[in-house]
């Protein structure tokens, strides 16, 4: 009996390998077949970095290599696995992949300890010594360096960006925004400040030079929606006369509002501090952009807050509101689907402007001179039509 027992427990652990073998492979190919872009569109997000189709394509080659996995898996691994933990003892195989399973241990610690000395890192996803510079904001999580004047290079030109004491983007450096004249505020990300822009084609600018009311800018690069609206309802006491808030709003950049590794709001605009959690973990969560579908309802609910209560703000003073949604690419549907949610079912004042694909910064995908003074067409139409200032109403490209 004793001598039958040795190969009867070797064919146990050999079939006992095989089945786990193929149940990992099976999982593969069910994924690789459920995949599709329906399934894209529950999770995730459009990129401001990566066009739809990209993602598409990219979502596309990924099935075909899970699948080919999932079936190395089942028709050459499993067989192989069997016949390993059949022929092997348990304490031989252990032995023999100690070295190969502590050498991935180590590295991975090294590479924590290692992304853990980069400041940056997790905080936002722009390297901070690019021009504008900015550095970190317990409250806000950045903001621009005030009272400083940087040069930056991209599209072949080189850009200036200036500062004021209270860190609002403005002409050259020694000039303010002056909190007790009519002011129209702007907030946002890096479209709103004229990442790549001189000052005067910057689209704040543009609709003063248009309004002839003065614009303060309060964006700042690498925000998420509810950044911007916390920076504007800290902000918003100083402004003794304002006129009008134009908020920006982009659904492939409504992922930014997902990121807790940031001082950040939940829906109920509750400020709550960053959580805490291994920079690997970070870096694999920016490399692979799934989000469950009710991490996605959570900034959906956010981001509409954050932009109802903006709206609501401005109400209350009598400023007029508008949020502006620049179409850089044609709309997809995932992007009108997150459009409708956010702005459409909660009834806030929007203007989509639809921008030629080719007004874009050379070799960048922000929009260009051109499409700055489309944007500013825009809102300062809708700000005449409004009533918000003077003059004839623009119409709006579309």
């Amino acid at each position: 009996m004793a001598e039958r027992a040795g190969p009867s427990v070797s064919r146990v652990r050999g079939l006992a390998a095989e089945l786990v073998v193929a149940a990992a492979g099976v999982a593969l190919l069910v994924w690789a077949g459920a995949a599709d872009v329906r399934w894209l569109d529950r999770h995730v997000l459009p990129d401001f970095y990566t066009p739809r189709e990209r993602q598409i394509l990219i979502l596309t080659v990924l099935r075909v290599l899970v699948a080919g996995v999932g079936l190395a898996l089942v028709f050459i691994v499993r067989p192989r696995a069997g016949r390993l933990f059949a022929r092997v003892p348990p304490r031989r195989l252990v032995h023999d992949a100690a070295p190969t399973v502590l050498a991935v241990v180590l590295s991975l610690v090294a590479s924590e300890v290692l992304l853990s000395r980069l400041p940056w890192l997790g905080t936002q996803e722009v390297p901070a010594p690019r021009e504008p510079l900015r550095r970190r904001d317990a409250r806000l999580g950045w903001v621009f360096i005030p009272a400083r004047e940087g040069v930056g290079r991209l599209g072949g030109r080189d850009i200036t960006y200036a500062f004021d004491a209270a860190g609002h983007r403005v002409r050259r450096l020694g000039d303010r925004v002056d909190p007790e004249a009519p002011t129209i505020l702007f907030t946002g990300e890096s479209v709103m400040v004229g990442h790549g822009l001189t000052w005067d084609e910057s689209l704040p600018a543009q609709v003063e030079a248009l309004t002839g009311v003065q614009g303060a800018n309060l964006a700042v690069e690498g925000y998420a929606t509810d950044q911007s609206y916390l920076r504007l309802r800290d902000e918003w006491p100083r402004f003794r006369r304002p006129v009008a808030v134009v908020a920006l709003f982009m659904p492939s950049l409504l992922r930014r509002t997902l990121d807790v590794d940031r001082p950040h709001l939940d829906s109920a605009l509750a400020w709550r501090p960053p959580v805490r959690s291994l920079k690997l973990a970070e870096v694999a969560r920016r490399a692979v952009p799934y989000r469950a579908e009710d991490e996605i309802d959570r900034g959906v609910a956010t981001a509409r807050a954050a932009l109802a209560d903006t709206v609501a703000m401005a109400r209350r003073r009598r400023a007029t509101p508008l949020i502006l949604v620049p179409q850089l690419r044609p709309e997809t549907p995932a992007e009108a689907a997150l459009r409708r949610r956010v702005l459409d079912e909660a009834g806030l004042p929007y203007v989509l402007v639809r921008l030629d694909p080719r007004w874009l910064i050379p070799r960048n995908r922000h929009p260009d001179a051109r499409a700055s003074r489309a944007m500013a067409q825009a809102v300062a139409g809708y700000l005449a039509a409004h009533g918000a200032t003077k003059g004839t109403a623009i119409k709006s490209p579309r």
